[in-house]
């Protein structure tokens, strides 16, 4: 019987070993978790902090599946070393695990910068994180979030969401300038701003203070919410000076540094792939755990799946890619498709936040000296659009408000087919009177809506005739929603059409 030693019981080991049950009742699965608890969605930690899901929403699998389906789980236990040539892990407890099979899923960790006071500070990254900087919450006056990317945007408008005065500090000059551009960034921060977050760009943080942060002298722009483009020296930086004017709020301390005051500091500075176990072992370390297509590692009984793999130059940190490795591995550990391999990902980033709808995906950041650019900005009303054409395909977007494209485009992305010669419609479709190309109704069976488990509109019919009539029936059958989250409308719009057909209350 082959035995499957998993390290890592996050998103993408929890998810290997059901994809590996669901094809294999008999080989021998033990998994280990450094977190102690049932695994839980990463992802959707966001929703946690605002409040719009509880942690138990969150949680997937519990002690009673691991029971059913014969997996010893030994949660809070760390694997400290791989011994190779005995194929054995070690455990801090002094455990020696053998394995036939080992996969390494350790996933990531949050980067803390090395700033004087950083101890005072809370990183979001995990679930004790969450927790953390929600029982915060409950007393501070103001918070800071220090990063601009996904994560820290969506913890300061989870924290805003709460009613809690937030500032975002960021060093490069627009947010999530990894996905999208100037202009984007630009957008994007007003949007926040109008909904209670304060927004500081081309910041450097020096210390984190018992009472706030210190900034660098010459700290960049702000927003403020009402107030736009805002630069600090004026009257934003002035309002709660020393001489205690105005309201709280950043203050000026010698040599032209300034304090953002501040009770709860919340880091999201990034994450760095977990490698310290392969990289003791002598396996191949890049950024992360360097693999092939079948995500193995030089060592052909060791693979590697998730944040902590690097394939073809690339370190995923989102879901869907996860999951797509973990369903490669587990077609090659039990034999089901000896074929299976994989190619890579053409990941979209979808911003959890309530209020803000953002979908980012490819390559951005072309100019149209590089490509065919497409592009729609109504500052006004926090709408950006913008498509990325090379050769007749879509190579990158970017969609900030709410649009009925987003489904189309990401199609569109994910196929790499030829676009329509009409290349405003797809960014504004259903202005010729007919019905917009994301309803149900004009939606092929075949497209995707959910991308992280692979799901496409004939699947979510087919469970519906099926007898699964509500998006928790549908979720059950086939896992859409229970990825990142951002299909669920579609997903309810979808069933909701569906019993609207057939004269069945939704």
């Amino acid at each position: 019987m082959t035995r499957l030693v998993v390290v890592g019981n996050g998103m993408a080991g929890a998810r290997l070993v059901s994809e590996v049950r669901a094809r294999d009742p008999h080989i021998r699965i033990t998994v280990f978790g450094a977190e102690t608890g049932r695994p839980y969605n990463r992802a959707l930690l966001s929703n946690v902090l605002a409040g719009t899901m509880t942690p138990g929403q969150v949680r997937m699998l519990d002690a009673e599946w691991y029971a059913d389906h014969a997996v010893t789980a030994l949660p809070g236990v760390e694997v400290t070393a791989i011994d190779r040539e005995a194929r054995e892990v070690l455990t801090a407890r002094g455990r020696r695990e053998p394995y036939d099979v080992l996969v390494l899923a350790t996933g990531g960790e949050a980067v803390v910068p090395p700033l004087p006071g950083a101890e005072r500070a809370v990183a979001f990254r995990t679930m004790g994180d969450c927790e953390a900087i929600l029982a915060a919450a409950g007393t501070a006056r103001r918070a800071v979030v220090v990063g601009g990317g996904l994560l820290g945007v969506e913890a300061a408008r989870g924290l805003a969401g709460r009613g809690l005065p937030v500032t975002l500090l960021h060093l490069a000059g627009h947010l999530m300038e990894r996905q999208l551009d100037a202009e984007a960034g630009l957008v994007l921060g007003e949007s926040l701003a109008g909904l209670g977050v304060e927004i500081r760009t081309g910041v450097t943080v020096r210390e984190i203070l018992d009472g706030g942060v210190r900034l660098a002298a010459g700290a960049g722009t702000g927003t403020a919410a009402g107030t736009a483009g805002v630069t600090a020296g004026t009257a934003e930086a002035t309002a709660a000076s020393p001489s205690g004017a105005g309201e709280p709020g950043a203050g000026e301390s010698g040599a032209g540094e300034e304090i953002v005051e501040a009770d709860l500091v919340v880091l999201a500075c990034g994450v760095r792939p977990v490698t310290r176990l392969a990289r003791d072992a002598g396996l191949a370390v890049a950024r992360g755990v360097v693999v092939d297509d079948e995500m193995r590692t030089g060592d052909p009984s060791v693979f590697a799946i998730g944040e902590c793999a690097e394939h073809d130059g690339v370190v995923y940190g989102l879901v869907a890619p996860a999951w797509e490795q973990a369903a490669v591995v587990a077609d090659l550990v039990t034999a089901t498709d000896r074929t299976a391999r994989y190619r890579g990902s053409r990941p979209v980033t979808r911003l959890k936040a309530r209020g803000v709808e953002l979908a980012a995906m490819g390559e951005t950041h072309l100019t149209e000296d590089e490509a065919e650019i497409v592009r729609f900005s109504h500052r006004t009303r926090g709408a950006y659009r913008k498509l990325v054409i090379r050769d007749g395909r879509l190579v990158g977007a970017i969609l900030l408000g709410e649009t009925p494209a987003v489904g189309t485009v990401t199609r569109l992305f994910d196929h790499g087919g030829p676009l329509p010669a009409d290349r405003a419609g797809l960014l504004f479709p259903g202005l010729s009177g007919g019905a917009a190309a994301d309803s149900p109704v004009r939606m092929p069976d075949t497209a995707r809506v959910c991308q992280c488990n692979n799901v496409t509109k004939g699947r979510i019919r087919s469970c519906w005739e099926s007898g699964a009539r509500d998006v928790a029936a549908v979720a059950a059958a086939t896992r859409a929603t229970t990825g990142c989250g951002s299909c669920r409308d579609a997903v309810e719009g979808i069933v909701g059409w569906l019993c609207e057909q057939e004269g069945i209350p939704a």
